[in-house]
């Protein structure tokens, strides 16, 4: 399937898993851009199993940007119930900042609201990421108030800062 807007995402396949994974790292480990984690987050934001579970998952949909053969952007839509859990979402560095992102999310709702019929988007953010929470809640999002210990155990980083945890936003469809 291809969705347009400007952007033509498509549904990633297993022979993109490495870039897929080497964009998500750069992207929120990297040294550049305003998403980066580095400060509070050490180690690998994801491996190539999660990108290919993610990929083989029938629920989850991890969509993908490319230009020129380049991996600009990805964002995966999981189906859990009647809502649709948004994650694994990043532009790359040098793009970030030029509205790629507030277009890469609108489709990826239109696919979920569209092709999973779902009724409302869930994401997970880092609490301690204000300015990133602020990006979505002017997107209409809204912090639910419930939180979480930063999951370690996923093998989504490592704190560097005592108290790490994440919370949930939500929008309706």
């Amino acid at each position: 399937m291809v969705i347009r807007n400007n952007l033509n995402l498509k549904v990633a396949t297993t022979d993109q898993v490495r870039e897929i994974c080497e964009l998500v790292n750069l992207g929120y480990r990297g040294k550049k851009g305003w998403t980066r984690e580095t400060e509070i987050v050490s180690g690998e934001r994801a491996t190539e199993t999660e990108i290919k579970l993610a990929i083989e998952n029938p629920d989850s949909h991890l969509l993908v940007y490319i230009k020129n053969d380049e991996f600009l952007s990805c964002i995966c839509v999981e189906k859990k119930m009647n809502n649709a859990y948004i994650g694994l979402f990043v532009v790359h560095p040098r793009l970030q900042g030029n509205g790629i992102g507030k277009k890469i999310l609108k489709l990826a709702e239109e696919y979920a609201s569209n092709m999973l019929g779902v009724d409302k988007y869930v994401m997970v953010v880092v609490s301690q990421r204000h300015e990133l929470i602020s990006y979505y809640e002017r997107r209409g999002y809204v912090r639910t108030g419930e939180t979480e210990e930063y999951p370690v155990h996923l093998d989504v980083g490592i704190p560097k800062i005592s108290g790490l945890t994440i919370e949930y936003l939500e929008k309706n469809v």
